[in-house]
C-alpha cells in the first residue's frame, strides 16, 4: 500500500482537554471517515505510526441542530475512533502526520 492510501482512513486528530487526559492511558483519538471500520484502522495506524494497537472503540456522532444568535444551525456529525496502544507506546501528534 502506498502512504496516500493509508492516510485516507485518518482525517485529523482530535485534541481537546478530554483527549489529552486519555493520553495518560495510552489512548489517542482521531476523526475518521464514515466508512472506516476497526480492522482497516488497526492496520493503517500500525503501519503509519509503527505502534501496536490493542483496542479500538468507534463512536458515531449524529447530526444535530443548535441555536446560534436566534437561528437554528445544523451541525454535521462525524465518526471518531479511540485507539488504545500497547503499554509504553505513544503517538506524538505535535510532529504532524
Amino acid at each position: 500500500m502506498d502512504k496516500l492510501h493509508l492516510y485516507d482512513k485518518i482525517l485529523s486528530p482530535i485534541v481537546t482537554e478530554k483527549t489529552t487526559n486519555l493520553s495518560e492511558q495510552n489512548k489517542v483519538v482521531f476523526k475518521v471517515p464514515a466508512t472506516a471500520n476497526k480492522k482497516n484502522l488497526k492496520t493503517n495506524i500500525e503501519k503509519i505510526f509503527k505502534v501496536n494497537v490493542t483496542k479500538i472503540n468507534i463512536i458515531n456522532k449524529q447530526n444535530r441542530t443548535k441555536l446560534t444568535r436566534g437561528r437554528k444551525v445544523k451541525v454535521s456529525g462525524f465518526k471518531k475512533a479511540i485507539i488504545t496502544l500497547k503499554k509504553g507506546q505513544s503517538i506524538d501528534l505535535t510532529t504532524g502526520v
